[in-house]
C-alpha cells in the first residue's frame, strides 16, 4: 500500500489507504474519538469507538509524526466529504513536549513576537501555511505571465562590488579581503541583460540596510523584478505591470482556491486601464481635499498614499492607482527624466489599497546621459564601469519595475504587519529563526 495525500482521499471511498503526517488534534465526544492528521496538503479525520485503536498515541503530544491506515468512508458533514474508519496508527517520530504555540485551533491567538520567535513551529498552522502557499502561487503566476510574453528568467549576483542606488543603506561585507555589498536590487544586472535577451525577469532576495521599525518594512525580502527593451516611455512599463498583476491574480484564483477560502480572501479586480495621476497633481489633490500642504515634499508619505488610495476607490472603484512623474531628486541616477518637465521623471509607483506595491519607470539608455547623470549625482563613474559598458555598446530604450512579494501578500490579505507575510523575517532585532 502506497501513501496517498489527504487531498486525494475522496477518490478512494471504500478502499483502505495509508496517510502520513502530523498529529494535529484529538477530540473525544462520549465514546467516540476523532483524530485529525495533517500532511503538507491538508487534514484528514479518523474516527473510532475502540480505545485499543488509540493505544499507540497514549502519552504523546500533538505534532507527533504518524502513519495512519484506514478505510475511506463518505461523510458529507466532514470537510472534504470523507473520513477514515478502522484506523491503525504507527508512530514515526514521537513528541512528548507541549507546543510553544497552539496549532489545532482554527485561529492562532499568539502575539506577533511569539509567532516570530517560534516560527519554525507556528508556520505549520494551516492559516499560516496558507499565507505562504499564496506566496508560492503568486511567484508561479508572475513567472507564467512573463514567460507567456517571451521573457527569460535570470538569476543575478547577490554579492556586488558597488551599491545600486548611491552607496547608502547597504550591508557591507568582507569579500576575501575586499569590500563588497549585499545587493539592494538586481537593477544593474537586469538592465545589462536587456542587451542579451531583451526581456528578462528575476525572483530573488534583496537586502536593505535601513533601520526601519515599521509594520511595512523588513531588511530582506523577495523582489519580483522585470526589465524589457524597446519601450516608448514609462507608460509602456505601466501597461506591462498591469498585465503581470492580472496574471498573478488569475493564477491565484485558478490554483489556490482552498488557501484563499481558508483566509477569506476576495481577489481584487485589476482594471483594464488602471487610473493614474501625476505626482504634482496628487500633491495638489491632497492639499485640496485634506488641507495638508505637501507640495514642497519630494515624495509621498504613507498617509498621502492612503488618501490617494481612498480617492482612487471613490472616483474609479479601483484598488489600484498609478502615481507618475516622481521628482528626479527622489529617483536613482539611472531614471529617465520627463522630456517636457525635466524636474520630474518618467517613473511611477503603483498603489494597491493605499500602499506602494510597485516602483518602476523608464531608464536612461545612452552612455553620455549616464555620465552626465552620475556627475549630477556626485558619483564617480569608476565603480560603475562594468555596468556602463553595456551602454557604450548600444542599449534600446528600456524600463522595468519590481514588486515586493511580501508587500503584495500583506495588502492582499489585509495583514497588519509585513512580518506576517514573511517566512522568517529579518529586521533590526531579528536574525533568528
Amino acid at each position: 500500500m502506497e501513501r496517498i495525500r489527504t487531498v486525494e482521499m475522496a477518490a478512494y471511498v471504500g478502499r483502505r489507504v495509508r496517510l502520513q503526517g502530523w498529529l494535529h488534534a484529538v477530540r473525544r465526544l462520549g465514546g467516540v474519538s476523532f483524530v485529525v492528521l495533517r500532511d503538507g496538503w491538508g487534514t484528514a479525520q479518523a474516527v473510532t469507538e475502540t480505545d485499543a485503536d488509540l493505544a499507540p498515541l497514549a502519552g504523546l503530544a500533538l505534532e507527533t509524526v504518524l502513519q495512519l491506515e484506514g478505510e475511506v468512508v463518505a461523510a458529507p458533514a466532514v470537510a472534504g466529504g470523507v473520513e477514515l474508519h478502522r484506523p491503525r496508527f504507527t508512530v514515526l517520530t514521537p513528541v512528548n513536549e507541549l507546543l510553544p504555540v497552539t496549532l489545532h485551533k482554527r485561529q492562532m491567538k499568539a502575539a506577533l513576537p511569539t509567532l516570530l520567535d517560534h516560527a519554525v513551529v507556528a508556520n505549520r498552522h494551516p492559516a499560516r501555511r496558507a499565507v505562504f502557499e499564496l506566496g508560492a502561487a503568486a511567484m508561479a503566476g508572475f513567472r507564467a505571465a512573463l514567460l507567456a510574453r517571451h521573457f527569460t528568467e535570470i538569476q543575478t549576483p547577490k554579492i556586488v562590488a558597488s551599491a545600486t542606488e548611491s552607496g547608502a543603506n547597504v550591508f557591507q561585507l568582507d569579500y576575501l579581503g575586499r569590500p563588497a555589498y549585499l545587493a539592494q536590487s538586481p537593477q544593474f544586472y537586469k538592465q545589462i541583460m536587456v542587451g542579451v535577451f531583451e526581456r528578462v525577469f528575476e525572483v530573488g532576495p534583496v537586502f536593505r540596510a535601513e533601520p526601519h521599525d515599521t509594520s511595512r518594512h523588513v531588511n530582506e525580502y523577495v523582489s519580483l523584478d522585470v526589465e524589457f527593451g524597446f519601450i516608448s516611455d514609462h507608460f509602456t512599463v505601466m501597461g506591462m505591470a498591469r498585465e503581470v498583476l492580472h496574471g498573478i491574480f488569475d493564477h491565484l484564483a485558478a490554483t489556490a482556491a482552498e488557501a484563499l477560502a481558508l483566509l477569506a480572501v476576495t481577489l481584487p479586480q485589476v482594471p483594464a486601464g488602471i487610473p493614474h495621476i501625476h505626482f504634482a497633481e496628487a500633491q495638489a489633490l491632497i492639499w485640496q481635499r485634506h488641507g495638508v500642504d505637501v507640495r514642497s515634499e519630494p515624495d509621498l508619505s504613507p498617509q498621502d498614499e492612503r488618501w490617494l488610495g481612498a480617492w482612487a476607490q471613490q472616483e474609479f472603484g479601483s484598488d489600484f492607482l498609478f502615481v507618475t512623474g516622481y521628482p528626479m531628486v527622489k529617483r536613482p541616477f539611472y531614471t529617465h527624466p520627463d522630456p517636457s518637465r525635466p524636474g520630474y521623471s518618467n517613473s511611477f509607483d503603483l498603489l494597491f489599497r493605499g500602499t506602494e506595491l510597485i516602483t518602476g519607470g523608464q531608464r536612461l539608455h545612452r552612455y553620455a546621459d549616464y555620465l552626465a547623470a552620475l556627475d549630477t549625482a556626485g558619483l564617480p563613474a569608476a565603480p560603475f564601469a562594468s555596468y556602463l559598458e553595456a551602454f557604450r555598446y548600444g542599449m534600446p530604450p528600456h524600463g522595468g519595475f519590481a514588486i515586493g512579494l511580501e508587500r503584495l501578500l500583506m495588502q492582499l490579505l489585509e495583514l497588519p504587519n509585513l512580518r506576517l507575510a514573511t517566512l522568517f523575517p529579518r529586521d533590526q532585532s531579528r536574525l533568528t529563526p
